[in-house]
């Protein structure tokens, strides 16, 4: 999968830009505040219609326009899929091939993409649901029966924790009716788990490679942590587990007001050496992990969407020392799409630009050197 020209209009700085990129490597260099992210941020959106960023402004229409566009336009194989989202103050519209998709459901997935950002320690050092967002977005991408199940679930969910209210105020309330719910939700949660627990065996199986390749070091692994003690991920073994588990905590669930048992509590540690990574990591060792665990996705969606992924690095050389850089571009610059943006190339081995893209950005104007 390559994205070969991505537009914008009235996109976070841009009044409107329109690039051809590259086949493989594509390098947007600029000072900060020019607007390299935006590009990448540009390409998250036409890719989930959602962006990547936090602790940035929401509002991503330019200043005193009314919409913005992102289009763009996508070769797998030989299929050519022209892509696009509008954005208004209270809508979004996307597009594939000029006719609107009104579910986001139906247009995830026509572009697969892996995002690599500094703000991604918060993987390891943040809370649970970041790792647990991280897990969907993949595997949302990667799977329609997942993202549609984890839809579902979340309605179920929803509607149970109602119910467990109703409950705690009404004694003579339907019972039954919470058995019912519980029952669907069981059914979506054994999906989830089970999609959950291939996708980070898949994970495991190149991780420490990745990891070995970049840092010289060895022993990483990823850990899957549901909130429920799970030794088999069959399928009559998580019912029973889960059915168990939700007529043992009923009096606590119906306390508190919610359901406290599933795989909306999931979580997953990385581990190096038998040490979690998050008490026992360094800052360093943390980002290696990291992007280890990102570089992991991409023989994943080989095999599971017949395709590569389409990679995107933000910032990434002031995360690594000069060696952790070049061996970096050594494993992306074959048979990869890559966009990748940067203050400066100092540094980096001049075999690996050769065939590279590179655009100068600056004021939220890009010209391709």
């Amino acid at each position: 999968m390559k994205i070969t020209k991505i537009n914008l209009i009235n996109f976070r700085n841009y009044d409107s830009v329109s690039l051809k990129l590259g086949e493989n490597m594509n390098i947007f260099i600029g000072d900060n505040a020019q607007g390299k992210t935006n590009i990448l941020e540009s390409i998250v959106i036409l890719a989930l219609t959602k962006t990547h960023r936090v602790g940035v402004s929401p509002n991503i229409i330019k200043f005193n326009k009314k919409k913005a566009k992102i289009s763009g336009v996508v070769r797998k194989d030989k299929i050519i899929t022209k892509l696009g989202v509008e954005i208004t103050e209270d809508k979004k519209i996307q597009q594939v091939n000029n006719k609107e998709i009104r579910k986001v459901s139906d247009y995830i997935s026509n572009l697969n993409v892996i995002v690599f950002t500094p703000d991604d320690l918060d993987i390891i050092k943040g809370s649970p649901n970041i790792r647990r967002n991280l897990l969907n977005i993949e595997l949302s991408q990667m799977s329609k029966i997942y993202l549609n199940t984890y839809n579902e679930y979340n309605k179920l969910l929803k509607t149970r924790n109602e119910y467990l209210k109703i409950l705690f105020n009404n004694s003579i309330a339907d019972v039954n009716y919470l058995d019912i719910i519980t029952d669907k939700l069981i059914e979506k949660a054994i999906i989830i788990y089970q999609k959950r627990k291939e996708f980070i065996d898949m994970i495991n199986d190149s991780i420490d490679n990745y990891y070995k390749e970049i840092s010289n070091d060895s022993g990483l692994r990823v850990e899957y942590v549901p909130n429920i003690d799970i030794d088999d991920y069959e399928y009559e073994n998580l019912r029973k587990k889960l059915k168990h588990t939700y007529k043992k905590k009923y009096k606590k669930e119906l306390n508190y007001g919610m359901t406290l048992y599933g795989p909306h509590r999931d979580d997953f540690n990385f581990i190096l050496n038998a040490n979690n990574l998050k008490f026992f990591g360094s800052q360093g060792q943390q980002k290696v992990a990291i992007l280890a665990y990102k570089l992991s996705e991409i023989p994943i969606f080989k095999n599971m969407c017949n395709t590569s992924p389409i990679l995107l690095l933000d910032d990434i050389f002031s995360e690594l020392d000069v060696k952790k850089r070049n061996k970096l571009l050594k494993l992306v610059s074959n048979d990869l799409q890559s966009i990748i943006t940067t203050t400066d190339l100092r540094s980096i081995n001049k075999k690996y630009l050769e065939d590279a893209y590179i655009y100068t950005v600056k004021n939220g104007n890009i010209e391709r050197k």
